[in-house]
């Protein structure tokens, strides 16, 4: 080799750390704000990265993921949101409410927002329609929050005899009014009397508990809300320590405990969700993109906790469910 194409190749190598540094600083960042916590979100963060990499974004390889977790304090949203802009984010994306929508839609009106809501996006003003979001939000809305009447439906399939059944509201969700609205219409319709509970601090958890064995209601249902989320075990616990039988809107319940669930895979829609922010990194324009809507709804069954309960299951509900945990 000659002297001159032995300095060529030594300055080469010398440029690679300089390279490598310049490719690594132009890896784009994605920011994933959440209203809860990342224990209570650990599986939908990971169908978010699975969702990423089907688009060919793998985190510390070629994207970066910044996250903000706001642990149930929803005035803690918009410094968060802010927070992400300032570490110049590519994409703010896994917005689990519509409070952190807002916050990142008030943080910026030109970062591409990509959503994994439960929440109606057109009713709440997050999108200007489904087929044309416009502007910089779009994502993925699942519409836990309308299958209200349907899950008081299901109840009073299992318990056609009752006439009392309770339902557990946050009534710091800007969704709680027009959701428990839904499901008062639905029990007028079906000759049940339905009361509303409201409870937004664990403290309110028990004490709805403690009311809800005075006044001898039958059954019970949540109204979907990242509290009760969080205290799934809490609640699926004191139900079955009761003995009252209740439905809830994820799957996340009945896996610990809960009596039945009815409601879409949250896990698909944060994938989802991480489909899109791939796409938007790839360069496509958040307004392009339809919302996404669910197309399959699980009915899960906890048969363990219907035996402890003495609950006799209709065979035509346990032939309807999409999953019966044994």
């Amino acid at each position: 080799m000659s002297r001159r194409a032995f300095i060529t190749l030594l300055g080469g190598a010398a440029a690679w750390p300089i390279a490598a540094g310049a490719q690594q600083a132009a890896m784009p960042v994605v920011g994933f704000l959440c209203s809860s916590s990342p224990d209570v979100y650990r599986d939908n963060v990971g169908a978010f990265r699975q969702g990423l990499s089907e688009v060919g974004y793998v985190e510390g390889r070629n994207v970066t993921i910044e996250f903000r977790f706001a642990e149930l304090q929803n005035d803690r949203l918009p410094a968060l949101a802010a927070d992400l802009v300032r570490h110049k984010v590519a994409v703010i994306a896994g917005v689990n409410s519509t409070e952190g929508v807002r916050a990142a839609k008030a943080a910026s009106t030109t970062i591409p927002i990509v959503f994994a809501v439960g929440s109606d996006p057109v009713k709440n003003a997050l999108v200007a329609s489904f087929n044309q979001p416009g502007g910089n939000v779009t994502g993925v809305s699942f519409f836990i929050n309308q299958l209200g009447p349907k899950r008081l439906g299901l109840l009073h399939d299992l318990l056609p005899g009752v006439d009392l059944i309770a339902a557990l509201v946050n009534p710091t969700n800007p969704n709680a009014q027009s959701d428990a609205n839904d499901v008062s219409a639905a029990a007028k319709a079906m000759g049940l009397t339905l009361s509303v509970f409201h409870a937004s601090s664990e403290p309110d958890i028990d004490a709805f508990f403690a009311t809800l064995v005075q006044r001898r209601a039958s059954a019970f249902m949540t109204v979907s809300d990242p509290l009760f989320l969080a205290s799934r075990q809490r609640i699926a616990a004191l139900a079955n320590l009761n003995k009252v039988p209740a439905i809830y809107d994820v799957r996340a319940y009945t896996e610990v405990g809960g009596l039945m669930s009815y409601g879409p895979s949250m896990t698909d829609a944060f994938r989802q969700a991480g489909v899109y922010a791939g796409r938007i990194l790839n360069g496509e324009k958040p307004g392009d993109l339809p919302v996404v809507q669910p197309t399959k709804f699980q009915f899960v069954i906890n048969l363990k906790t219907a035996i402890t309960l003495g609950l006799a299951l209709p065979a035509t509900m346990l032939a309807t469910a999409d999953e019966v945990i044994e």
